[in-house]
């Protein structure tokens, strides 16, 4: 029996699904498509692997964004595209089944492999002029294995639909938890931590997360759109963390869970002229008072302390705040977990 007169979800009205039709209906563009099936791509990029002009992949772009089957984000100077999976549902089909094996798209696809590599040593690049600091600082905490562990722990099995990466640096927690998720994106304010983070997760194979460029105490998305909002190793960073949190916590769906990620207060002091850091940690009241503030008040909270016997080790607190399924005010609750990994 049809069900032509049932339409589902993601149905499209006939005048969209004809302009996404006719938009995809050539050469440039169709490759154009099948190559952001893969991940997104700049301008720059499409250039260098298509062949083409600027100008004439910026109108190809033009029309696919005008379609709605492409969206455009800026980074900087640059502007990336990625496909707009729930209005591509017309086109799917026909980019899976295009034979990637032969000509032109194995040539294109050859090209992005070389495109990628090319970003991920310029990426090691620039995280080899930081490794130096960035290797004193792990040597005060706990591994940061350990720290994943722990994350991973504290969230549990429950499935994600909804992720986003607040702060996401060089993409450590995406890489650590995308892969559990339906739609992954990061968030950091810095172009070049983008390309180091875009980089690391196209060598783990994620290379379909979403990563924009931003401000943490303004991010650029709706309200109670993620069911897992993540802040690592952000907020002594920061000027005003308690802002960011506010900010955080309006991202978080009913019944979602935010997790942050930083160092219990310490007097290294050393760290603000060599690490940037603003804040020499944080006592566990303080992080969850500004959570209980945002409207997120039930916290769980997770110390693990450094075991080895160097002075001045730092420990890392993780707090999990769980909003109400509704998103009604909840009375205060508390609870302190102390693990000493």
């Amino acid at each position: 029996m049809s069900n032509a007169g049932s339409p589902s979800a993601t149905a499209l009205p006939f005048p969209d699904a004809l302009a996404i039709l006719r938009a995809a209906a050539e050469e440039t563009r169709l490759r154009i498509l099948a190559l952001l099936a893969a991940g997104e791509l700049s301008v720059s990029d499409l250039t260098d692997i298509l062949g083409q002009s600027q100008p004439r992949i910026s109108r190809h772009l033009k029309l696919l964004v005008e379609a709605g089957l492409v969206e455009r984000h800026r980074e900087g100077a640059w502007a990336f595209f990625r496909l707009v999976e729930d209005r591509a549902v017309l086109v799917a089909p026909l980019v899976a089944g295009l034979d990637g094996g032969r000509a032109p798209l194995s040539e294109d696809f050859a090209r992005l492999e070389a495109v990628r590599a090319q970003r991920a040593e310029a990426a090691q690049t620039f995280f080899a002029r930081l490794a130096p600091k960035w290797d004193r600082l792990r040597s005060l905490h706990v591994p940061e294995a350990t720290v994943e562990a722990a994350v991973l722990d504290v969230l549990g099995d429950r499935p994600i639909q909804n992720l986003v990466d607040l702060g996401t640096g060089t993409g450590r927690m995406l890489g650590l938890l995308a892969g559990r998720a339906v739609r992954a994106v990061g968030l950091d304010s810095n172009h070049a931590m983008l390309s180091v983070a875009r980089a690391n997760l196209e060598r783990m194979g994620l290379a379909r997360v979403d990563l924009r460029q931003g401000d943490i105490h303004a991010p650029p998305f709706g309200r109670a759109g993620f069911d897992l909002v993540v802040v690592h190793q952000v907020l002594h960073y920061l000027d005003d963390p308690a802002r960011a949190l506010r900010e955080a916590a309006r991202l978080v769906a009913p019944g979602g869970r935010l997790l942050v990620v930083d160092f219990a207060p310490h007097d290294l002091e050393f760290l603000r002229e060599t690490q940037a850091h603003r804040r020499l940690g944080f006592a566990p009241e303080q992080v969850t008072g500004w959570l209980d503030d945002a409207g997120l008040p039930t916290v769980t909270t997770r110390d693990l302390a450094p075991t080895g016997e160097v002075e001045d080790q730092l420990t890392v607190t993780l707090w999990l705040a769980t909003a109400a399924a509704e998103m009604a005010a909840a009375p205060p609750h508390l609870t302190l977990e102390r693990a000493v990994a």
